[in-house]
């Protein structure tokens, strides 16, 4: 019999805009690559610090640190993702991301983050993101591809036009509720 929930630990839910802030990757390997991509596509300026990284990681528009990481790399940052396979190093970035109050995401190590990266699908606008707290990466997945696979080009073109109604209405309708209602209404009549 499953045990009813009982969380361990609550997470506020918010979408970052980090588009040209400088966000730091300690790990040039499969998983940095990752980490590097999601924090790419959001327009993140990128610098990874590793002693080896891979091809893949090269590639990628962002700035290279061939060495091992110093306390020091903190400096400047919006936030850090540590993706080494070290753990005393994984620890040390946290422990140094936390005296500087700098958020710090530890792949795979749930209880060295101060923030946790949902399974996210892009689509335009449109971002799918889902998380399990951090229970099960592999859960979160399966549930972002199902509900990823119910967004499609209507919706994406949808969000499009609404984006750019966004300041008309703004400027038109007085009231949070009128605006609400508005876009309600937008929604129905194109969706149904």
């Amino acid at each position: 019999m499953v045990q009813p929930y009982e969380p361990q630990q609550d997470h506020y839910v918010a979408c970052l805009d980090l588009g040209g802030r400088s966000c730091l990757v300690v790990g040039g390997g499969k998983v940095g690559h990752e980490k590097v991509s999601g924090l790419l596509a959001c327009g993140a300026h990128v610098t990874v610090v590793a002693p080896e990284i891979s091809d893949e990681v090269a590639a990628l528009p962002v700035e290279l640190v061939r060495r091992e990481y110093r306390s020091s790399d903190l400096e400047g940052r919006r936030l850090v993702i540590a993706a080494t396979s070290d753990e005393e190093v994984n620890r040390r970035i946290f422990e140094d991301a936390e005296d500087r109050n700098l958020f710090c995401n530890v792949a795979d190590v749930p209880e060295l983050c101060s923030f946790i990266l949902p399974a996210v699908h892009r689509r335009g606008p449109i971002v799918v993101a889902v998380s399990t707290g951090g229970a099960s990466p592999a859960l979160a997945q399966v549930l972002r591809d199902r509900f990823a696979s119910q967004v499609g080009e209507e919706h994406e073109s949808l969000a499009v036009e609404l984006r750019q109604l966004r300041p008309w209405v703004k400027e038109n309708l007085e009231t949070y509720e009128e605006r609400r209602d508005f876009f309600r209404e937008r929604v129905t009549q194109v969706l149904g």
